[in-house]
């Protein structure tokens, strides 16, 4: 919630829109650059895929993890294994996602490793979702 409040307070700091966006991506980078080896791989390759995928969507930090928004609104977000004490890190879409397909699907995908399948199934999911 600390590092939540820290954000909130950043972005209500008055600086130009692409100041801001600059300043919202050094966050992230930096924020990837301090996780450990196996997370900071697997992250630094899903920001590299939701950039590519979806170039609309503007890197930011959401609770202290990379993020990616839509309009202000998160679209997706990666969650770091070792910050939160879980098996493997996860890739989350919010309700602002467009991926909704009948009555139920995925909001959150397990990331064990990042092989070439993987990776074309998270640029298609991004690529869907940010719409």
């Amino acid at each position: 919630m600390k590092e939540r409040a820290q954000e909130l307070k950043a972005s209500a700091r008055r600086t130009s829109r692409a100041e801001k966006a600059a300043q919202d991506e050094a966050a992230v980078l930096a924020k990837i650059a301090e996780m450990e080896a196996p997370d900071r791989a697997l992250a630094e390759r899903v920001h590299a895929l939701v950039t590519a995928s979806a170039p609309d969507l503007a890197p930011k930090l959401w609770y202290g993890m990379p993020a990616y928004a839509r309009d202000g609104k998160i679209v997706c977000f990666f969650q770091s294994a070792r910050k939160f004490k879980a098996r493997y890190a996860t890739l989350g879409f919010s309700d602002q996602a467009h991926l909704d397909d009948g009555a139920l699907w995925a909001t959150s995908y397990a990331l064990a490793e990042l092989t070439p399948d993987a990776e074309a199934r998270i640029a298609a999911l991004v690529k869907r979702a940010a719409g």
